[in-house]
């Protein structure tokens, strides 16, 4: 552990940029509606597992796909908004890389939903 003065300035920094990332969050949230969206499932799915009533184990894979889907989703956000602002002007490649992003955001919502679907059916059925 630092001692010292280095110690108190360490605190401020990480909290400073917590604060930033939760501007992210929040900016992402009022201007992206498939961040919405995402969220908005993401919540009716941690609904869905307190309901039934989720182990520590399947909590963990439900936690791990929703933070990856919003974290890919936010990624995604991040790639197309500074595409856009670098190549205003729509171009195959840049086109191209959107696609590719969006993409993976869609391969991470598909894993999550089968993971959802392996966790939830037993609890349901």
């Amino acid at each position: 552990m630092l001692h010292g003065s280095a110690d108190k300035s360490l605190f401020p920094q990480v909290w400073n940029r917590f604060v930033c990332a939760w501007k992210g969050v929040r900016a992402a949230y009022r201007e992206e509606q498939s961040f919405r969206i995402q969220l908005t499932a993401a919540g009716a799915v941690s609904l869905a597992g307190l309901i039934v009533g989720l182990s520590q184990t399947e909590w963990l894979f439900i936690v791990t796909a929703i933070g990856l889907v919003l974290s890919l989703e936010l990624l995604n956000t991040m790639i197309e908004k500074t595409l856009d602002l670098l190549h205003p002007t729509q171009h195959e490649r840049v086109k191209f890389i959107k696609d590719v992003s969006a993409a993976a955001v869609l391969i991470a919502s598909l894993a999550s939903v089968i993971v959802g679907l392996i966790i939830f059916v037993r609890h349901v059925l």
